[in-house]
């Protein structure tokens, strides 16, 4: 099993599929990298060297108490392309992983990139603020640190259908999509999962999008239940300098599998653009 330790000695989990120019894939909470499977099996038969980490806390890599915040989760990631060794390598991160990739170009600049994709991702800032109207307010968090303190494997049930939008009329998601995301969130630990939530509803990101100095794609799903696209991607793309915006009607937020072949078909245009 392929593992990088980080400077606190926690061991993190990666694939690392293909080669040619590097694309390293942040997933989203509370899943790990094999949510990435479609994107990396594409993009590595297209010549591309595909990378997915699990984030602290998550999947197999270490359950650490402490680090499970949005500067860690940057630091981590951070770690992971200096022993790597990557250059020139595009990052794409997914939801909460769209946060890290945000904060890794706020704190460590863009110097290793060539180019970044949000897809269903949480900045600028998720929770209601009187600076973000448009958030969703803390009780929508407290329900969920509740529900996974007491119930996590219900919860993950129930956060299956949002999360694919199967609770929509004439949805076509098997029911084997959903028992996946139950079968990956049931491996996060939940000290991580609880900590998590903070980090991606009340990380403000709006000075790290500022950062933005390379090519950029913003990818969400109008019918994301999850992440609400008005306060996220629309307000995004509008600070990323020169990005560029995609929106998939009807998509919900677990586009990457539900609208792979749309999604595998534009990451790779956008890499050889």
């Amino acid at each position: 099993m392929s593992t990088f330790t980080t400077k606190d000695g926690s061991n993190h989990y990666y694939e690392d599929w293909g080669s040619g120019q590097p694309v390293v894939f942040s997933h989203g909470w509370p899943l790990n990298a094999d949510s990435w499977g479609e994107q990396m099996f594409s993009l590595a038969s297209h010549g591309y060297r595909t990378i997915a980490h699990d984030r602290r806390g998550h999947g197999r890599s270490d359950r650490t108490w402490d680090g499970n915040d949005m500067d860690t989760y940057a630091d981590d990631l951070a770690e992971s392309l200096e022993q790597l060794d990557l250059q020139n390598a595009v990052l794409i991160g997914h939801s909460t992983g769209g946060g890290e990739v945000t904060r890794y170009i706020g704190r460590y600049g863009t110097s290793r990139l060539a180019k970044a994709v949000l897809i269903g991702a949480i900045p600028r800032l998720m929770l209601k603020t009187e600076a973000n109207p448009g958030g969703l307010p803390i009780e929508v968090f407290d329900q969920l640190r509740a529900s996974i303190r007491t119930d996590p494997s219900q919860f993950y049930k129930d956060f299956s259908a949002l999360f694919y939008s199967a609770n929509r009329p004439g949805s076509k998601v098997s029911q084997g999509v959903l028992d996946m995301l139950w079968l990956w969130s049931m491996q996060v630990g939940i000290k991580g999962a609880h900590d998590c939530i903070k980090a991606f509803s009340e990380t403000d990101l709006t000075e790290d999008l500022k950062r933005f100095d390379i090519p950029t794609l913003i990818i969400h799903g109008d019918d994301d239940q999850i992440v609400p696209i008005v306060d996220s991607a629309l307000l995004s793309s509008k600070i990323v300098k020169g990005a560029i915006l995609k929106i998939y009607p009807g998509a919900p937020h677990g586009l990457a599998t539900t609208h792979a072949d749309q999604l595998n078909e534009d990451l790779l245009s956008f890499l050889r653009s």
